[in-house]
């Protein structure tokens, strides 16, 4: 995806300084999914003022959207402040190079050679994404925690702008986010490419993984779970718990 050229969510009669500005906080809101006026200042160096009046301005066209922040995004006291985030209207504007020709390749592929046609370029594919991140070894948290980290890293560097967040309570695990999907409009049409992206992606980490949500249903990111806890085996539970197990009929021994 490019930032520095039409189409994108930058109109043709703001200034050359503005539109660069603008850009550079639509290059946020992509990787970031979700941020406040504050953070995107911070980052850039620029007054929150000038933040916000950009963001108006995207809001103003539909191209971004401002949202309360979450129980668990608020820092300090106060009233939260707003955090935005692209609309689907304003990913539809930023470049998708070549995404009409991909989709009629595959809808080619898939006349000569089936579903398993598509199946088979769609995991090639994102085994090639992929390529360098070693398959995890170990089962401890702290080896799936780092491979997802390379996954993260492995998926960024093919235009996918991945980061990966840790979060506790009874869903432990590492949440891998795709703020921008670069094939999000050939997928809507062949999800195939998503479902072999998943399953690659299990299959490096070693455990299964969900997707919580998706660009291509019109959430603002593409969320996997990664689960961490690791559920103790049978054969490793102390006697007493095993004694309580259930036998064939249902009776406990």
């Amino acid at each position: 995806m490019k930032f520095g050229s039409d189409p994108s969510p930058v109109p043709s009669a703001v200034s050359a300084q503005d539109g660069a500005t603008r850009r550079e906080i639509v290059r946020l809101l992509v990787e970031s999914g979700s941020i406040t006026a504050a953070e995107i200042g911070g980052k850039l160096g620029i007054s929150t003022a000038g933040v916000r009046r950009h963001l108006e301005a995207l809001v103003d066209d539909g191209d971004a959207e401002a949202h309360p922040a979450a129980a668990w995004q608020h820092v300090g006291r106060g009233r939260p402040a707003k955090r935005y985030r692209l609309t689907a209207a304003g990913r539809n504007k930023l470049e998708h190079t070549y995404d009409d020709l991909a989709s009629a390749a595959i809808r080619q592929l898939r006349e000569i050679g089936g579903d398993d046609a598509v199946r088979t370029f769609a995991r090639r594919r994102i085994d090639t994404i992929l390529f360098g991140v070693p398959p995890v070894r170990s089962t401890g948290d702290h080896a799936v925690e780092e491979a997802a980290e390379k996954v993260a890293d492995a998926l960024t560097q093919a235009g996918y702008a991945t980061t990966t967040t840790r979060v506790g309570g009874p869903l432990k695990g590492i949440q891998i986010c795709q703020h921008h999907c670069p094939v999000s409009h050939v997928a809507a049409e062949f999800p195939e490419l998503c479902e072999a992206e998943q399953q690659a992606i299990s299959e490096v980490l070693g455990t299964h993984v969900q997707l919580l949500a998706s660009i291509v249903n019109g959430d603002c990111a593409c969320t996997t779970h990664v689960p961490l806890q690791q559920i103790t085996p049978l054969d490793d539970q102390p006697d007493e718990q095993l004694d309580h197990q259930p036998d064939e009929q249902g009776a406990s021994r």
